[in-house]
């Protein structure tokens, strides 16, 4: 018998919703899923050179956070790999150096949404193409919906590397009350309550950047009617739906790469 989306979406919800013993097995949890993040956005090829990061908070230092070292590559990343960084900069587990544009952007990101969990940038290609556009996206195609008057911009430091955090304290301005932030010249950055919501936020929204560079590129794409974007908005867009797209990314990595969990 076919379930409803509702149904489908009950059953999401108590696998998302995972109870820990304690503090240090929901850290490990966490960690576990950013090493998986990590190497899902390097297989997908978002990730080049140094230049990327993505962070969880740390569940028991709510003013800390975890994140992948300065420039070792994301596909192979491991979960001891991982360092953890207060907000003043300062590696206080581990004994490599973090990114300073990790602390400058992840802190600040951090410290002005609470509800935040976890945030992923990386330069992909498609999403700093758009950054040059000084726009959000159209909702061309139903996987745009899941943005939805989701989608911030800020242009404060367009085109530098970010490492003033004045700077990234104005993007965490833009990005508000909204899931994920395109900051000009620069490239896409994804919140969500989890891992796995943000890193398919960001392997999305570089999709959906993508296919817009490409609709316009050959013609004047088909706006959707508003009633439908909102349709398809609270369908996809809200954070249960993110973390439920990365499960089969999860299972493969288990399945093919389990010695990201050492």
């Amino acid at each position: 018998m076919v379930k409803s989306i509702e149904d489908g979406l009950a059953e999401a919800r108590r696998s998302a919703n995972t109870e820990f013993e304690d503090v240090k097995a929901e850290r490990q949890h966490r960690k576990e899923r950013l090493a998986a993040g990590l190497r899902t956005m390097g297989r997908l090829h978002l990730a080049e050179g140094v230049a990327g990061h993505v962070t969880v908070r740390d569940p028991e230092y709510p003013d800390r956070f975890w994140v992948n070292p300065f420039g070792h590559n994301f596909k192979l990343m491991t979960v001891s790999d991982l360092i953890c960084v207060d907000h003043e900069g300062n590696v206080v587990i581990g004994d490599r150096p973090v990114n300073l544009a990790a602390f400058a952007i992840h802190s600040e990101l951090h410290k002005a949404r609470p509800d935040i969990v976890s945030a992923a940038h990386s330069h992909s290609m498609y999403g700093r193409t758009f950054s040059t556009l000084g726009i959000t996206p159209k909702m061309i195609s139903q996987d745009a919906t899941m943005f939805y008057n989701d989608v911030a911009l800020c242009d404060a430091g367009s085109g530098a590397v970010v490492m003033d955090t004045q700077v990234s304290r104005q993007m965490a301005e833009a990005l508000g009350e909204k899931k994920a932030l395109i900051h000009q010249n620069h490239g896409l950055i994804t919140t969500g309550g989890s891992v796995d919501s943000a890193v398919w936020w960001f392997v999305s929204l570089e999709r959906v950047c993508q296919s817009q560079l490409l609709a316009e590129a050959s013609g004047a794409p088909v706006e959707i009617p508003e009633n439908l974007c909102i349709e398809g908005y609270k369908a996809q867009g809200h954070d249960l739906a993110g973390w439920f797209q990365f499960q089969p990314f999860w299972d493969e990595l288990v399945a093919r790469e389990p010695e990201f969990l050492t």
